[in-house]
């Protein structure tokens, strides 16, 4: 995973569940270090005094397990080694690979001391055919590449500069293996393998149909917009002229592909005021800002949206349902909701054109509850002040839990 980074609050989370009666499934873009999080974990366990013996690793990716593709087979393997006096903790690593890998999991649950882990870079893993099959039986667990935090954790330099890290960070990106890597080239063609992996291993592989270039066209126009509100029409008008011919129900269904394998994720406009979504338009963001970078060739750094996209992604690994806020004509970046209640966000690289200021104050300000507000910014000099019960906090501080 590059450096050794311990990924603390996804440890924590599998340790809640360990033995308990539950298939853990643990899902992510490819390369965001699923694996290693794995290994940690079973380090975990062999320090708890787990024997090498109580352990079935498998990786469905390496060749010495191709033989292992085959349920039925990968069933007895299993099978045959279960320990009869202990717990047997069985880890199925990109587990989308064998076909009907379900009815050999769902064999393995009814088995009496037996753990299962599996993982895997498609939202497959979660579609409804499984989630029926194993309907209360499961928890996801969804791994995305570093946050900001555990990227600063990868860094072995006791001065760290981190405005210089963050913007790196946003440039850049926070697939693990980018810790290990020095310059900017070697960075980039490193994240255009992770992309061809996932447009070749995660969607041209599901059929024929796929038309690659189109694919392509479509990936590029939606980190082209992140942060921008779209439509599939929009999408498809916009390829039409660019000379793509291709439908409403095309782009609907590469977008499915994409949030499927975690590439992008769909954000829905919610209207405040009414208290229900929108069924027009919808954000997009990528997994990773450094993806994003590496295909628009840097050519636009736009680092307002950047940072709103960084953000967001935070928002998510703490749990937060985010949405798009609209209150009449005005609109908020992230409303966000847990089960201790909502918050409401704007993000912006500057405050100190007051214009901006005082229009990011007013889309607060039409909110006429009493949840708390903040705006997120890189802005040095706005940071830390407080506007009408509205805090202002530098993005330093709010990704690393300062705030």
């Amino acid at each position: 995973m590059g450096k050794y980074v311990v990924r603390e609050n996804y440890l924590n989370k599998i340790k809640e569940f360990r033995e308990k009666n539950l298939i853990k499934v643990v899902t992510g873009v490819r390369r965001s270090g699923k694996s290693v999080l794995l290994e940690q974990f079973q380090d975990e366990l062999k320090r708890d005094g787990v024997t090498e013996e109580q352990i079935i690793y498998l990786n469905f990716e390496k060749i010495e397990n191709d033989e292992l593709l085959d349920y039925k087979k990968l069933h007895t393997y299993i099978t045959e080694r279960l320990n009869k006096n202990d717990w047997t903790y069985i880890f199925l690593d990109e587990i989308q690979m064998v076909e009907n890998f379900q009815k050999t999991v769902d064999s393995l649950y009814t088995k009496q001391n037996v753990d299962i882990y599996i993982t895997g870079s498609n939202a497959y893993l979660l579609s409804n055919e499984l989630a029926t099959l194993l309907s209360g039986r499961y928890i996801p667990i969804h791994v995305m590449p570093l946050s900001f935090a555990e990227y600063i954790q990868g860094k072995v330099n006791d001065n760290i500069n981190y405005k210089r890290e963050l913007d790196n960070y946003m440039r850049f990106g926070s697939f693990p293996q980018t810790l290990e890597l020095a310059s900017q080239k070697t960075i980039y063609d490193y994240l255009d393998s992770v992309y061809n992996t996932v447009v070749v291993k995660d969607i041209l592989a599901r059929g024929k149909t796929i038309h690659e270039g189109v694919l392509k066209s479509i990936i590029k126009f939606l980190f082209h917009n992140i942060g921008n509100e779209v439509s599939s029409v929009n999408m498809a008008n916009t390829l039409k002229s660019n000379k793509r011919e291709v439908s409403y129900n095309t782009v609907e269904k590469y977008l499915g592909y994409l949030k499927d394998c975690f590439i992008i994720y769909e954000v829905a406009r919610y209207d405040v005021k009414g208290k229900q979504h929108l069924k027009s338009n919808a954000k997009y963001y990528t997994v990773d800002s450094g993806l994003r970078n590496m295909l628009l060739s840097n050519k636009e750094s736009d680092v307002g949206h950047i940072l709103e996209n960084i953000v967001y992604l935070e928002l998510l690994r703490r749990g937060y349902k985010v949405s798009v806020g609209k209150v009449d004509t005005k609109e908020i970046d992230f409303v966000c909701e847990n089960e201790k209640g909502t918050i409401y966000m704007q993000v912006t690289a500057s405050l100190l054109d007051k214009n901006t200021l005082d229009r990011e104050i007013a889309s607060l300000n039409s909110i006429k509850d009493h949840y708390p507000k903040y705006i997120i910014t890189l802005d040095d000099y706005t940071a830390g002040n407080i506007y009408n019960g509205i805090r202002v906090i530098h993005a330093i501080d709010f990704l690393l839990g300062n705030d």
